[in-house]
Order: structure tokens, then C-alpha cells, then sequence
């Protein structure tokens, strides 16, 4: 059964990325619409007639989101029945599938009764959020024969705050993204990192679509910067564990891509092929900081543990 889960969790896994690049497909090409008002039909039909660019683009994304949505929801079951005293695997489980069907239910939402840029834009973020949870999944089912074992690492209580908070920025720092791309704000400054690099500081004649796009910017300059220190931090304090070391090297090497990305955006004046980088970059990145939480959530159970273990031992021997 284990080699199924392994096989189940790595579909998932590369599944739920094509959905997270196929959402960031369809709100690129402008393709939301390419099947009309209508859910989960395209324009009323099983097999549309009149079959355009927006309709291939909308209609493939709903089709791989359906068939990843059934791989995910028998990974979910297969785990919480057969590695289910694993004490993160039920959780995970929830976690993915609840925010799986909460992303499509959504994403239908916009398509019959259209929804606002700001309720749009929490829509990549929920797919992230589903996607970490099955990549978590697919570490834990491989840690069983120990290939992903970090079970000797400890890490501070300080560092797992630190952890935590940056990965609630990243969801911020994503939902700005998205606003950028859901209010066709991603040209409307010409130069990087300012708006306009001759005039840098001239806020009173930014529109509303520049504000959202040098916001964007100055809370993405704000992550890579906290990126950068923690990483260092992190090397200083736990050198001797590879696990930390390769994995904050690979977490500081993925938001030094998403910074290159996001400023070929403009150079290339909105190049696809690069756009959709930018979304695949930021989705490993919170892959990579949510395995580092499921790692700091087992530091803080081993930590109370011990105190409770010391408490208990210190009990007893006021009673001796």
C-alpha cells in the first residue's frame, strides 16, 4: 500500500502544480470566460460547437482540475486510513482537499455571477495552500522508510516564530501578486523597481493600478530581504544539519528566481512563458517554507514533551 501512496502523492503533487499554473494560464490569456456563464459545462455543452483559444485554455483547466481533484481525494483517503497515525497525515489530509473544493467552488463562483479583483486575487493563495498540504503528504509518506528523515533535528523556538510569520507574509505577498495580474495592473509601471526610475518618489501621481503594483513590489522587496536574513541566520545556527542547510539554500535560491522573474516581467513586457514562471517559482517557495512549519510543529511537540517529562520527573522527586 505504501508504494501506492508514494506513486498517488507524487501525481497529486505535479497535478496540483499544472493546476496552479493553469489557473495562473487562464487569468493571464484573460481565458476565465472562454466557456461563457456556465459550470461545470462549457457554454451549456458537454462537447462545445464553437471552440476558440479562451474556450481550450478555460476547458482543459477545469478538466485537469477534476481529474487531480479525484488523485487527491484517494490520496487523502488512502493516508488517513492506512498512515493515519502519523500525527500530521489527518490534518494534511483535511487540509488538502478542503482547500481543493474550496478553490473550485470559487473559481465556479466568478464564472456564473462574477466575483470582484479582490476576492479573485485570494484564489491563487487557496490553491497554495492546497497544494502545500499535498506536498507535505508526499514528504510524510516517503519519511516512513526514512528517505526523508529530520527527526533528530531540533529547532528553536524563536526561529519556528520566525518561520511562521514569514510564511503568513508569503500569503500576503501572493494575494498582492494576484491583485496585480486580476486588476491588469502588471505594466502600468514601465521601469524596475520604481515606477518610473527618473522620478521615484512621486507618489500624488500614481493611479490605483500603480499603487497595487509598487505595493506588490514593496511587500515582494520586504520578503526577499526577510528571505535573505533568515537564511543566514539559519546556516549560522544549524550548519550541521542537512536538512536546514539544503533546504533554506534551496528556499533562498527559489525568492532570488521570483525577484528575477518578476522583473523580467516588465523588460519583457509581460512575456508569458516568464509570467508563468513567476507563479511556479512562488509555489515551490511555499512548499519549501510549509515543510520547514511541519518541521518546527514537530520541534514545539518534542519541546513540551520534555518539559512535561521534566515537570513529571521534578514531581516525583519532590515526593521522594
Amino acid at each position: 500500500m505504501i508504494k501506492i501512496l508514494k506513486w498517488l502523492s507524487i501525481v497529486a503533487s505535479i497535478g496540483m502544480i499544472f493546476i496552479l499554473i493553469g489557473g495562473a494560464l487562464v487569468t493571464k490569456t484573460e481565458s476565465g470566460a472562454g466557456c461563457g456563464e456556465s459550470w461545470p459545462l462549457c457554454h451549456g455543452q458537454f462537447i462545445p460547437t464553437n471552440i476558440n483559444a479562451e474556450l481550450v485554455i478555460e476547458l482543459s483547466h477545469r478538466l485537469v482540475s477534476g481529474v487531480v481533484g479525484v488523485v487527491v481525494l484517494l490520496l487523502s483517503y488512502f493516508s488517513w486510513k492506512h498512515i493515519g497515525h502519523i500525527r500530521e497525515v489527518k490534518f494534511l489530509s483535511f487540509l488538502s482537499i478542503f482547500f481543493l473544493v474550496l478553490q473550485g467552488l470559487i473559481g465556479a463562483a466568478a464564472v456564473m455571477w462574477g466575483q470582484s479583483d479582490f476576492v479573485l486575487a485570494a484564489h491563487f493563495g487557496i490553491s497554495l495552500i492546497s497544494f502545500a498540504a499535498v506536498f507535505l503528504l508526499m514528504l510524510l509518506i516517503f519519511e516512513i522508510d526514512k528517505k526523508f528523515d529530520a527527526s533528530s533535528l531540533f529547532i528553536q523556538k524563536r526561529h519556528r516564530i520566525e518561520i511562521y510569520l514569514l510564511t503568513l507574509y508569503t500569503l500576503i505577498a501572493v494575494y498582492t501578486g494576484a491583485l496585480v495580474r486580476h486588476t491588469n495592473a502588471n505594466l502600468v509601471c514601465g521601469d524596475w523597481p520604481f515606477c518610473t526610475n527618473t522620478s521615484p518618489f512621486a507618489f500624488s501621481a500614481y493611479s490605483l493600478e500603480q499603487w497595487i503594483q509598487m505595493g506588490h513590489r514593496f511587500i515582494a522587496g520586504i520578503l526577499f530581504i526577510w528571505t535573505v536574513t533568515l537564511f543566514i541566520r539559519m546556516i549560522k545556527h544549524y550548519r550541521s544539519s542537512r536538512v536546514m542547510f539544503w533546504g533554506w539554500t534551496t528556499v533562498v535560491t527559489l525568492i532570488s528566481l521570483q525577484v528575477f522573474f518578476g522583473a523580467m516581467i516588465i523588460f519583457t513586457l509581460l512575456n508569458l512563458g516568464i509570467a508563468l514562471l513567476h507563479a511556479l517559482v512562488i509555489s515551490c517557495y511555499f512548499a519549501m517554507l510549509s515543510y520547514f512549519i511541519l518541521l518546527s510543529s514537530r520541534s514545539a511537540a518534542a519541546e513540551r514533551k520534555n518539559s512535561e517529562t521534566s515537570n513529571s520527573n521534578n514531581g516525583i522527586s519532590k515526593v521522594k
